[in-house]
């Protein structure tokens, strides 16, 4: 009776699973999937190095706003709205309208953004101050670093962080929180607080260009009419990867197994050369003549955490690809010690400030574990086509040659003096077959017998 009565009515969790499933709206949920582009990374990820994805002195953002060593900063924040209000001669209700008509879009961009900082959970206000504090900071301290040791607004000469002492000190570790993924905010914020500023609409070119010179001062370019990137780390890494990868030219050169690339010393022996890439694209890696060029990266406190957040990146935004991880396994996989990396140097592919060339290399290897690839890549392309020069046969011979003969002066000294052994017993044997038909040929030819 009690299976029966079971039966009949149907459990509470059944009855939601079934009303949920009909409720379910899939363009809806494109729809919303499409809009995140900032995202908090799962702990499958961090494992390599967790402080790599968090901020160190400034919370952008609502995943780390909050957080105890962030909390300092938040007074110089509103120090940056007042300073920006004063020099605008604007009200502060221009940029709350400005930013109010695409607050939307912005909730939008946060995947797994809590109910705290949503509008159906009462916190639309909240958010809505969070991005602007925010976001007028990181204007204020590019424009301050743009400034170039010039005074910038009313900020007093020993201010902690807008003055030229605070660029100085300061701005580093600022510059390195922006590229958290984690601490993003989207580039759509700082166009409409520029627009609320100098009451005119601001070209999405000018706020990639703005982004762009605050987070690689040195080098990166971005061409124009590309769009509005997403956020600061998309835009920066789009500056790494301009232009187009190189068609290969000799299809029939390209290797048909899934063999790893050998490493750079390897390679070396085998006779293929490196030499530096005319750009600095991670896309200018190309093979040609047993030439290999790639493009000159420097390797410094920031490189590991600037690799793990834009591989993050790729990996949780659908669409955004995967050439970055790419790159970083490739240089794994021609990078497996000290030596590689030292041959790199010494060819202007690799400028190491971090120390010692073992560092440089665990780095690399280190970064692109757990690696996920996208099949039938350019750089596998590549790959493969250095794999099909290495594998013939006299480049195979040399190699093993270089590899057993000259890694060590005495087994250089040997292979000499056995090829001086060899050497002489050629011209030993030489001479004395020269001597003997040189004796028969000087002595008197046999006379007929004289008759008797």
């Amino acid at each position: 009776m009690a299976a029966a009565g079971g039966s009949s009515s149907k459990r509470t969790w059944v009855v939601d699973v079934e009303k949920k499933l009909k409720e379910a709206d899939k363009s809806a949920e494109v729809s919303r999937w499409e809009r995140h582009c900032i995202y908090q990374v799962p702990p499958c990820m961090t494992n390599i190095k967790s402080k790599a994805y968090q901020p160190q002195v400034v919370s952008l953002g609502p995943f780390h706003h909050g957080d105890r060593d962030l909390r300092p900063m938040e007074e110089h924040k509103h120090r940056a709205l007042r300073q920006l209000l004063l020099r605008a001669n604007r009200s502060l209700d221009d940029f709350v309208a400005a930013v109010e008509e695409v607050t939307e879009e912005l909730e939008g961009a946060y995947m797994d953004l809590d109910n705290e900082w949503r509008a159906d959970g009462g916190g639309r206000d909240r958010f809505l101050a969070m991005m602007i504090f925010d976001g007028c900071f990181l204007l204020e301290v590019m424009r301050c670093t743009a400034a170039d040791g010039k005074q910038v607004g009313d900020y007093a000469h020993n201010d902690p962080i807008f003055s030229p002492h605070g660029i100085l000190y300061m701005v580093p570790y600022i510059r390195r929180d922006v590229l958290m993924l984690e601490n993003q905010l989207p580039l759509l914020l700082l166009q409409k607080l520029v627009e609320a500023e100098s009451g005119k609409p601001q070209s999405e070119d000018f706020i990639n260009r703005m982004v762009l010179k605050f987070l690689a001062q040195s080098s990166g370019t971005l061409p124009a009419g590309i769009g509005l990137g997403l956020h600061p780390l998309d835009v920066f890494r789009r500056s790494m990867l301009t232009g187009k990868h190189h068609k290969i030219r000799s299809p029939q050169d390209i290797e048909d197994d899934d063999a790893i690339i050998r490493s750079a010393v390897e390679l070396y022996e085998a006779g293929i050369q490196f030499k530096p890439s005319k750009t600095l694209s991670l896309h200018d890696i190309r093979f040609r003549r047993g030439m290999l060029s790639m493009p000159t990266v420097s390797v410094d406190d920031s490189t590991e955490y600037m690799f793990l957040n834009m591989m993050a990146f790729e990996r949780l935004h659908a669409g955004a690809g995967n050439d970055v991880t790419g790159y970083v396994f490739f240089m794994d996989n021609i990078i497996d010690s000290a030596k590689d990396v030292a041959l790199l140097s010494s060819k202007g592919i690799i400028q190491n400030a971090i120390g010692s060339d073992q560092a440089v290399a665990k780095l690399f290897n280190t970064i692109s574990r757990d690696v996920v690839l996208e099949p039938n890549s350019a750089l596998d392309a590549v790959q493969r086509q250095v794999n099909g020069y290495f594998r013939q046969p006299w480049n195979m011979w040399r190699a093993n040659l270089i590899h057993t003969y000259f890694r060590s002066p005495w087994a250089f000294l040997s292979l000499a003096a056995a090829i001086f052994l060899l050497g002489m017993t050629i011209m030993q044997t030489v001479y004395t077959v020269l001597q003997f038909y040189g004796g028969d040929s000087n002595s008197a030819p046999p006379s007929a017998p004289s008759p008797m």
